[in-house]
């Protein structure tokens, strides 16, 4: 199966206006009640970097996530809108690096480093069952 030319420079945003869902207090991150969650921001990166290459990619052929360092820097408030941005910046055979910055209305909020491999999705599964298959002997 051929894969798709994948490039450094490759870039993909979201955005996403912040809600009561997505604070500290409501994601269990925190006490703070209107502000921005990192577990909400890292989850943004992530898809944003997952938009980069995913819809690229063969039937069957998906990215999972290695690795994720994330800076949140400045706080937002609920009611805000944020705009993250991934690059790819490397690809090393199945080895895709991103680098991301994260934006509200004032200012940058945060940076990240992330490492997506790009996998068969049924051979992925097929270890998945292989290694919950000890789950199956055990009585609860």
């Amino acid at each position: 199966m051929k894969l798709p030319e994948l490039k450094a420079g490759m870039t993909k945003s979201v955005q996403k206006v912040i809600t009561r869902e997505d604070t500290a207090l409501n994601i269990g991150s925190g006490a703070l009640t209107d502000l921005l969650a990192t577990p909400t921001l890292a989850a943004l990166m992530i898809e944003a970097a997952v938009l980069t290459v995913d819809p690229l990619l063969p039937d069957g052929i998906i990215t999972i996530g290695k690795t994720l360092d994330i800076e949140h820097s400045n706080p937002t408030k609920e009611g805000m809108t944020v705009t993250v941005n991934a690059t790819l910046t490397e690809v090393d055979g199945n080895i895709l690096t991103f680098e991301i910055k994260a934006f509200d209305e004032i200012s940058q909020i945060g940076t990240g480093h992330h490492i997506r491999y790009i996998v068969n999705r049924e051979k992925l599964m097929e270890k998945v069952r292989e290694r919950c298959s000890v789950l199956q002997s055990r009585v609860y």
